[in-house]
């Protein structure tokens, strides 16, 4: 049975950040449904926030959708200094597919030695189109334990730099970081919060749901994301 270490405790807050489609309801509510009975959300958009708006926050949440450069920009110029600056006050950031995209050197550029690069674009990569597939990757649990899992994938990164400035979460097949966690800052390339009508939507995929599975993989990476920033703050005190 899993156990949240964040059950025991008030719930933290996590502001999650929904521009559909470029970052789309349906990521966001899988989201809210992996983790909700653990966390507490509250959501924001492209306009500008208050300077308070994240004083009650202790995680920054942007999932997948469909983005560039261009959409980055526009949804994020009123926003990004303070996410930016909300990460080096102590925050911590969840990227998901495009999330994790966002937090690269052309955009937020929070990463430290380490880039999310299109993973079809990869040496080795076991997938050259970006459609909505059941990939294989291998899974760390907290206690060290690797299983393999096919995960819904919609064109997402592969985390790519100096391994030993991050914790290798998950991996592609061909060895590729899919899911790190670098300091505060934990990525992800695939869709572990994918909901069963998202499989339902595309033929080759039907049956293939994970039965929930994959929330729990979810949140046990949230929780730990979260425990890094517990362990920081003890040790700047």
């Amino acid at each position: 049975c899993k156990k949240s270490t964040a059950k025991y405790q008030m719930k933290p807050t996590i502001a999650l950040f929904l521009h559909d489609p470029k970052c789309s309801v349906q990521s966001g509510n899988g989201v809210m449904r992996a983790l909700g009975d653990y966390y507490k959300f509250k959501i924001f958009g492209r306009n500008r926030l208050e300077d308070v708006f994240f004083n009650d926050v202790d995680m920054i949440a942007v999932p997948g959708g469909i983005g560039d450069a261009d959409t980055f920009g526009s949804l994020f110029r009123h926003n990004a200094e303070r996410v930016r600056n909300f990460v080096d006050r102590g925050g911590c950031y969840l990227g998901i597919c495009m999330g994790a995209y966002w937090a690269g050197s052309e955009y937020l550029d929070i990463l430290d030695g380490v880039d999310a690069v299109q993973y079809i674009k990869r040496p080795g990569t076991d997938t050259r189109r970006p459609h909505a597939k059941n990939l294989p990757v291998l899974w760390q649990d907290r206690y060290g334990s690797v299983e393999p899992w096919k995960m819904f994938f919609y064109d997402g990164c592969a985390l790519v730099g100096d391994r030993s400035r991050f914790q290798t979460m998950a991996t592609y097949m061909n060895g590729d970081a899919m899911a790190i966690i670098q300091n505060r800052i934990g990525l992800i390339g695939c869709h572990p919060e994918s909901e069963e009508f998202w499989y339902n939507s595309y033929s080759w995929m039907r049956g293939y749901y994970h039965r929930g599975q994959h929330h729990t993989l979810l949140l046990d990476f949230v929780d730990q994301l979260m425990s890094t920033k517990s362990r920081q703050s003890q040790k700047s005190k």
